[in-house]
C-alpha cells in the first residue's frame, strides 16, 4: 500500500461498529465460488442441437 492508505480506508469507519462489514474491503476470498461458464455452453448447444433439428425435419 501506498502511504497514507491505511487513513483513506478508515476514514469513514465507525471507531466501535456494531456490525461486521458484509463486504469487508481488500482483496477477495482465496477461492471464489461461481457457476462457471457452463450455462452458456449449455445454451449455445441447445441452439445449434435445434438449428440440426429443424434442419434434418425441412431438408
Amino acid at each position: 500500500m501506498a502511504e497514507g492508505d491505511d487513513d483513506f480506508y478508515s476514514r469513514d469507519r465507525p471507531e466501535n461498529p456494531y456490525l461486521e462489514e458484509d463486504r469487508p474491503r481488500g482483496g477477495g476470498p482465496d477461492d471464489p465460488g461461481g457457476r462457471g461458464n457452463w450455462p452458456v455452453w449449455a445454451i449455445i448447444l441447445a441452439v445449434i442441437l435445434l438449428f440440426v433439428i429443424i434442419t434434418v425435419l425441412l431438408g
